[in-house]
């Protein structure tokens, strides 16, 4: 079924256009179309003339908020319901310790630069998580692209992959968050699933079922319906290039290149056991593989972090599944040389609270936090920033959220302060504040 509907009288956007004006392609499912709104992108002018340290950004999102108190800022000479019941083990940095449940990391950290002063005050997850996700401070709902979206916006579509992958998928509370706002669908994630699953397809990379080739034939004339109609409607950008995102989505059905980044199962079974057989390190392999395929921004999207009650006895399970997953991340990374043109940033919306409720929890925490880089000329086994001693508050070098994405673009070579223009030809700047993190690198 071709369901095409352009009542203009109905719910009006600032262009003119209704809700209603969208197409429902239903037939094109067995082609992957459901990537239109994902692949609906412009030949963008790519940020290339300020030069850049990375070719790629993984961000792993740890959702939720991670304890620093149990992980890499321990106090352990605070009170007992301070300190939590983690002890520090020593890592391979010098004076530097990390929570017990965290041995392989442990032997990491001199590949990676931990800061210890993560700040912006919010104690609400959605807004906390679009604000850190975009650099932009706004409403819960997601006022400005996040970083992937604007990278995605700024890099435009190379090849048979999209520049834009979310696994398993984008992070969500109450609804999905760290979206591409005002620019449009056609810079939203590519949603992966979960590489974990029990014989993984990725859903839009694979048809339904094998079709006939008259079928086939059928479905590419739909498609041509599709193009014909955008290429008659001019003015309306969400539409007059609907025809050339989806003939990029049905490229990626049909490319082995695109198929194969996705496909894990190529990896050997030696491979797969040091990641770990779970949804995050499975996760992490796929980032992997997904930039040694060209994918210019990947989250991998790692959620439970809300430890309210009980919160010892779900670390217990999370803390060694983060453990195994993020150290053969980053070490099989530096081995396979991809580290060196790959940023890498771990992190959540914020911190948990210093002192343990009477329900055995951490609530929400926005004065402090704890966050990780790596990559592209990201200074290994350096520590910045500082907490006092309960883990409160930040007593040195505090980053803020906005200085985090304006690191992110200015590794990718992309102008933090270019001004992006709205559906209504507003100008907006990526980011309005912001600076570099310069200790990263020297």
């Amino acid at each position: 079924m071709l369901d095409i509907s352009l009542n203009s009288k109905r719910n009006k956007w600032c262009n003119g256009w209704s809700r209603r004006d969208f197409l429902r392609v239903g037939a094109l499912a067995p082609l992957g179309l459901s990537l239109g709104s994902l692949l609906s992108m412009q030949q963008a002018t790519a940020a290339t003339s300020r030069g850049s340290r990375a070719k790629s950004v993984v961000l792993v999102f740890l959702g939720g908020g991670l304890s620093h108190h149990d992980s890499f800022d321990l106090k352990p000479d605070a009170l007992e319901e301070i300190r939590g019941k983690y002890k520090g083990i020593p890592s391979n940095v010098p004076g530097l310790h990390v929570g017990e449940l965290l041995p392989k990391m442990a032997k990491t950290m001199n590949k990676v630069c931990l800061i210890r002063s993560q700040q912006h005050g919010n104690d609400h997850h959605e807004t906390a998580t679009n604000w850190v996700l975009s650099g932009r401070f706004g409403s819960p709902f997601g006022d400005f692209p996040s970083m992937g979206s604007v990278v995605a916006h700024e890099t435009g579509f190379a090849g048979n992959v999209p520049p834009y992958v979310a696994v398993p998928k984008n992070p969500s509370f109450t609804w999905e968050l760290g979206k591409s706002a005002w620019l449009g669908g056609r810079y939203e994630s590519f949603k992966a699933g979960d590489p974990n699953g029990k014989d993984y397809k990725v859903r839009d990379l694979a048809m339904s079922q094998p079709m006939p080739p008259q079928q086939l034939e059928r479905r590419k004339t739909l498609l041509q319906a599709v193009d014909h109609l955008a290429q008659t409607i001019e003015g309306n950008d969400q539409i007059a290039t609907y025809d050339e995102f989806q003939r990029k989505a049905a490229e990626m059905i049909l490319s082995p290149k695109a198929q194969a980044a996705f496909d894990i199962e190529k990896e050997s079974q030696q491979t797969r056991d040091t990641y770990g057989h779970h949804e995050f390190g499975q996760s992490c392999l796929l980032a992997r593989r997904l930039v040694e395929s060209g994918v210019r921004f990947v989250t991998v999207n790692y959620a439970g972090w809300d430890h309210h009650a009980k919160i010892f006895e779900s670390l217990d399970k999370k803390l060694p599944q983060f453990d195994q997953g993020f150290a053969a991340f980053i070490n099989d990374m530096d081995q396979r040389g991809l580290l060196k043109d790959t940023l890498v940033l771990c992190m959540g919306e914020f911190g948990r609270t210093p002192k343990v409720n009477k329900d055995a929890g951490r609530d929400h925490w926005g004065h402090a936090g704890s966050l990780i880089f790596a990559g592209a000329g990201v200074q290994p086994g350096k520590i910045i920033g500082a907490t006092d001693k309960t883990g409160s508050y930040v007593t040195d070098r505090p980053i803020h959220p906005a200085d985090v994405s304006y690191t992110v673009y200015e590794a990718l070579g992309i102008d933090p302060r270019k001004q992006l223009l709205t559906p209504e030809g507003r100008p907006v700047e990526i980011l309005d504040q912001g600076d570099l993190i310069k200790e990263l690198y020297s």
